[in-house]
């Protein structure tokens, strides 16, 4: 998918409907944290798992947060055009690959333009002058006093970013010669515009630890970044990985899809999800389903390669899944689709019971906010 206009995209260029897009997203993203925390309530997940996937799960939130101070006043008369949000409506319903390009772009000059800008006790002032004053609303303060905010969003950053490099954390000491790490990284998938988030179980034989090596780790992390396409296979990564590092033993990779994002009023969704949407006639913040997909390979077995004349290399096997053979298909061990909804798109889901989502974990939002797993 380029970054082109689109036919799938849409604009959302009237002020009511731009925040209320930001207010859904607000509300998901803070289900999302409980719903990694009712996974770990359940055995699903680690704490540390749960740690990392808190941690891109806010900063995916902070990242709505600064784009909703970008947008605040569209469809406002601000005295210049400055564009409105570009969404997926028809794959993801979630900002466009594009929208955090250019938000990376910004962060890199959020400083000069805040040097150049009123403070926000400044610009609150004006506007109170222009109101008692002039009797007027004072919209172009509005929109300046708006940017400034996006700009200080950007300098506080911990932001989800279009590439979110990897970082690696110590899980364990096997023995003397052998360490385990858990190598995590995220990205914003340019063909399907949804964040995906990878967590990797490393085995590391070599003599200077992963996070220390000053040759290892860079190449690790550009290795990395190069193959976090969603259109390659887990199997392939894995593969691709072992067989560029003799001395680093991918045992355990996942991959998180945190989306599509389905609503009758943004996006234009077919087959079931449609009909459970328009059915539910849910009120404002309950008209929405979104999607939450995690893939996941094991090293099976080890077995022995020969590097030249004297030494052996370990080389992992990896269990695909063996149900139809589908794992050929997948390229995973496993692979979980689940569902996260409030309670009245639920409750219709449950009485048309369509077909497929008798195997989709349900995690359902009640109204006090309270994650329950179905």
């Amino acid at each position: 998918m380029t970054d082109s206009p689109n036919a799938d995209h849409k604009a959302l260029m009237e002020t009511y409907a731009s925040r209320r897009y930001f207010k859904k997203f607000e509300t998901i993203t803070d289900h999302l944290t409980r719903v990694a925390a009712t996974r770990a309530g359940q055995g699903d997940l680690s704490h540390t798992d749960v740690k990392v996937l808190t941690r891109y799960l806010t900063r995916l939130s902070f990242t709505f947060k600064a784009l909703s101070m970008k947008y605040l006043l569209v469809g406002r008369e601000t005295g210049r055009f400055f564009g409105s949000l570009s969404m997926d409506a028809v794959e993801s319903g979630f900002p466009v690959f594009n929208e955090l390009l250019v938000m990376a772009n910004d962060a890199q000059q959020a400083r000069g333009h805040l040097e150049n800008m009123p403070s926000v006790e400044a610009l609150k002032d004006q506007m109170v002058r222009k109101i008692i004053g002039d009797r007027e609303i004072p919209t172009k303060l509005q929109f300046a006093l708006s940017q400034r905010l996006y700009y200080e969003e950007l300098m506080r950053g911990d932001l989800f970013w279009a590439q979110n490099h990897p970082e690696v954390q110590w899980i364990a000491n096997m023995d003397d010669n052998r360490r385990r790490f858990l190598v995590h990284w995220a990205v914003y998938d340019s063909q399907i515009n949804l964040p995906t988030i990878y967590l990797m179980e490393v085995e590391d034989s070599g003599r200077v630890a992963l996070p220390k090596d000053e040759r290892r780790w860079p190449e690790v992390q550009m290795h990395l970044m190069g193959q976090s396409l969603g259109g390659l296979k887990l199997v392939t990564i894995a593969h691709g990985f072992d067989r560029s590092f003799d001395d680093l033993h991918p045992k355990r990779l996942r991959r998180y899809h945190i989306g599509p994002m389905y609503s009758s009023v943004y996006t234009q969704q077919n087959g079931p999800i449609r009909d459970v949407l328009e059915q539910a006639r849910a009120p404002d913040g309950e008209d929405w389903a979104l999607a939450w997909t995690v893939e996941e390979l094991e090293s099976e077995r080890v077995e022995e390669e020969r590097a030249g004349w004297f030494s052996k290399v370990e080389r992992e096997i990896f269990a695909l899944d063996p149900f139809s053979g589908r794992g050929v298909d997948t390229g995973a061990t496993r692979t979980e689709r689940s569902i996260i909804l409030p309670q009245r798109p639920f409750q219709v889901l449950e009485e048309l019971n369509p077909p497929g989502f008798a195997s989709v974990n349900k995690f359902v939002v009640s109204p006090s906010g309270q994650v329950l797993s179905y």
